[in-house]
């Protein structure tokens, strides 16, 4: 009896240890281009997931880092376990988010990343508004209906045109990178006559004499919106609690570092991500005052699934913010 007893008491020491360690290691984050998510190539450079992991009891956990074109590339490599968490859009996260739900890995934003508006810039002297939009037109952006540049077109033209006409502009839509966009827009020999930038390719494109903004997302909103999230699923929150606390902790001191010194946060975005953008056109852009970072997201989150919801292209929706975030983003 006494050999089964020590046996058990064994046992549950070995399952208790392991369970202490059970907690991940190593884990895979993706971003984006540009200005956007520079909270998350400052916890990046500055090693602060790792810092904070530490600080938790977890020991070294090596953080891995990945750059997507776009929110639907993103969602893909989330579904199939090749990283652990993906930034973005809104709209990227809001739809993976209705297609979990309710499941046992529903998918939920784990901190925001930013406000700062998307810009709508066009090469067409005749597109003033974007009614003046025609076939000839192709309008660039990272991914076609998943987006959130996407998403925001579709609600500009419910305004323009009528909320039955939402997806009139859709098929004058392009899936193309931010880098890759600039580029056909800016030599003016692209298919290309418009694209729905970030920072800092809007600001880059509007150094060009033959571009001009149509509109940005927060004119479309008449105001400030929250623009860019960190998401992940249910499993791996609930199986690695400190870690996601030391993950929504990375972010919030990323964002504080930025604020405290933006020019030292310009410097450290040209050499981080070497970018041609010098670093006194990186900093007026970080000084502009409709650019702001914050890991809390705004209350009115939800008015980019309310739309998808009453559009259709969503079964579930959002009573509030906190339905689509994760708790400790908001402690």
């Amino acid at each position: 009896m006494r050999k089964i007893t020590v046996f058990a008491a064994s046992l549950l020491l070995a399952v208790s240890v392991g369970a202490a360690r059970a907690e991940k290691t190593e884990i895979t984050i993706s971003k984006q281009y540009g200005i956007h998510y520079l909270p998350l190539i400052v916890a990046e450079d500055l090693k602060l997931i790792e810092k904070h992991a530490k600080a938790a009891g977890l020991g070294e956990v090596k953080t891995n880092w990945a750059t997507f074109s776009g929110g639907a590339a993103a969602n893909d490599a989330l579904l199939s376990g090749s990283v652990d968490l993906v930034s973005g859009g809104t709209a990227p996260l809001i739809r993976i988010w209705a297609k979990t739900k309710g499941t046992h890995n529903e998918v939920k934003a784990l901190a925001a990343l930013d406000q700062i508006p998307l810009t709508l810039n066009t090469n067409n002297a005749k597109v003033k508004t974007i009614a003046d939009f025609s076939d000839n037109d192709r309008i660039a952006l990272p991914a076609v209906k998943v987006s959130i540049q996407s998403l925001i077109l579709e609600i500009a033209a419910a305004k323009a045109f009528g909320k039955e006409n939402y997806a009139r502009l859709d098929k004058l839509t392009v899936s193309l990178s931010h880098p890759d966009a600039v580029t056909a827009l800016t030599s003016g020999k692209s298919e290309i006559t418009a694209h729905f930038a970030n920072e800092p390719f809007t600001s880059v494109e509007l150094k060009n004499a033959n571009i001009h903004r149509v509109f940005n997302s927060f004119e479309v909103f008449g105001g400030r919106h929250t623009t860019n999230i960190v998401w992940t699923s249910s499993q791996f929150v609930r199986e690695n609690p400190k870690l996601t606390q030391a993950i929504v902790a990375a972010v919030k001191e990323a964002v504080d570092w930025i604020l405290a010194d933006k020019k030292r946060a310009a410097e450290l975005y040209v050499r981080a991500t070497k970018s041609r953008d010098n670093v006194s056109f990186v900093h007026d852009i970080l000084i502009s005052p409709d650019v702001n970072y914050a890991a809390r997201p705004l209350d009115n989150f939800t008015i980019f699934s309310d739309f998808l919801f009453d559009s259709g292209e969503i079964k579930h929706k959002a009573a509030n913010v906190r339905e689509l975030f994760f708790d400790p983003v908001f402690e």
